[in-house]
């Protein structure tokens, strides 16, 4: 891979982490704090929502984290060792931790009785975010597993081939 894209790449994954850890410390919670001000009966489900949130921010903090140490391996040509099954495996965990916690959130919005000052759309459309979090979380945990594999493959043959040599 030229050293221009991974050093565009890393730029572009230390961004989304700073982004991220402003979200955490300062969008989320201000957030909360409106929205609990605006509409007092939010108040018991502001910290337990917003908690979810910053724990689904921290899952892609994770993915981007384990991202950069793969372009670490991959500029080295160290990418087809043991070592990156460990990263990979690391994306595939926070992946399904952020999608369950979105499970968790969907399935709350689905049975709690939720007030809400717009006639219950506010929920039906948190809940509609929520359910696609997890599907597009589980789709792409399937597709992370499925590259992982093919790495393994990779690995395997790399291995063969310079015990050939």
């Amino acid at each position: 891979m030229h050293s221009f894209i991974i050093t565009a790449l890393r730029i572009g994954i230390v961004g989304a982490i700073a982004a991220g850890l402003f979200g955490q410390i300062v969008v989320i919670p201000t957030t909360a704090a409106d929205e609990v001000e605006l509409f007092p009966p939010y108040a018991p489900l502001a910290v337990p929502y917003a908690t979810a949130a910053i724990i689904g921010v921290a899952c892609v903090q994770v993915v981007l984290l384990a991202a950069w140490m793969l372009l670490a391996m991959v500029q080295r040509d160290a990418i087809f060792s043991s070592r990156a099954f460990r990263w990979v495996d690391a994306i595939i965990g926070a992946t399904l931790l952020a999608t369950l916690v979105a499970a968790g959130v969907a399935g709350h919005l689905a049975v709690a009785e939720i007030p809400s000052p717009d006639d219950g759309m506010a929920v039906v459309g948190a809940l509609g975010a929520a359910t696609a979090c997890v599907g597009v979380g589980a789709s792409f945990a399937m597709v992370v597993v499925i590259l992982r594999s093919l790495l393994r493959k990779a690995t395997e043959m790399k291995t063969e081939i310079a015990g050939v040599i």
